[in-house]
């Protein structure tokens, strides 16, 4: 019973943040905003050797989630010639910039602020999606015509499918969290805990982090920056983990988080790993390792307040 309890008070704090944004994406989305916002990035895509036709791609990803983005992705490159080296950098940009209103709301609640989370994760992605699209064309590498191992199935587009398919993302939620605190109530107990507190010390001294933010950061990686908010939420809540290591920790997470599910994902569109999963990988950790280095204690106690 005490874990279904820590359980539904981690799904209310998330619920009264994604329901909110779950209806203003769909509001965006039914007046065209994802249009809009797709020819506004038009040039931008350029700077990553991008054509500007894959802006409504990202632009999609960017205001619902990784798998819209795919399916218009498929939709809109049907008639293109893309390269490898063209998926890569368009995955890895979806990678690190997804989801930002959903993503973003969370991020708030435990301290991110709105302009940090996109200045964090829209400019990231277009810095490293213009750094691999450099490296990429000086050396000559994946150059060639890319091919896809797989198609997502399209849904029917009507507002029953899309209530339906809320609900099923929301009721996996608050199994994924209960799976989770399950397995940290395991590990503690079995004491593999301080194992992988020892193993993320170098990447915690690095960030100037305490042991307290080892494993939301973890989980986040592994599995998604919602979860690894949610309990970094909870432990905030609690005072176990002060508000500048959950700083740090969730900019972290914002530029690396659901490493196996989603990067499996792009890598069936044809993108290479080296881009999508080992560029991300260290981009992030040198981004937040001078972001942290650069940050005082101070200011990040007054932009971590949380708002009323």
């Amino acid at each position: 019973m005490a874990l279904l309890r820590e359980t539904a008070q981690v799904y209310r704090v998330l619920l009264r943040i994604m329901v909110p944004a779950l209806l203003v994406v769909k509001l965006l989305q039914e007046l065209g905003a994802l249009d809009l916002l797709g020819v506004a990035l038009g040039p931008a895509m350029a700077l990553a050797g991008l054509p500007a036709v894959l802006g409504i791609v990202w632009a999609t990803t960017l205001l619902t989630n990784m798998f819209t983005g795919i399916i218009v992705f498929f939709e809109v490159s049907a008639g293109l010639a893309l390269t490898v080296e063209q998926v890569t950098v368009l995955g890895t940009m979806m990678l690190v910039a997804h989801s930002i209103p959903i993503e973003g709301a969370v991020a708030r609640r435990a301290g991110v602020p709105w302009w940090v989370t996109i200045a964090l994760r829209v400019g990231g992605a277009l810095v490293l999606g213009s750094l691999l699209h450099l490296i990429y064309s000086q050396f000559d590498l994946l150059q060639e015509p890319v091919t896809q191992m797989w198609q997502p199935a399209v849904s029917d587009g009507s507002l029953l499918s899309w209530l339906l398919g809320q609900l099923r993302t929301l009721a996996m939620v608050f199994v994924v969290i209960l799976c989770l605190m399950l397995m940290l109530k395991v590990l503690r107990y079995i004491g593999l805990e301080k194992l992988i507190h020892m193993a993320l010390m170098p990447l915690l001294r690095l960030f100037g982090l305490g042991r307290s933010a080892a494993n939301v950061t973890v989980i986040g990686v592994a599995l998604g920056l919602t979860y690894g908010a949610g309990l970094l939420i909870r432990d905030l809540d609690e005072g176990t983990l002060n508000r500048r290591d959950a700083y740090v920790s969730l900019c972290f997470l914002s530029l690396l988080h659901s490493m196996i599910e989603d990067t499996l994902l792009i890598l069936t569109l044809g993108a290479d790993l080296s881009g999508i999963l080992w560029a991300r990988v260290i981009f992030a950790i040198v981004l937040i390792a001078i972001l942290a280095r650069l940050m005082p204690a101070q200011t990040a106690r007054v932009c971590t307040e949380p708002s009323a």
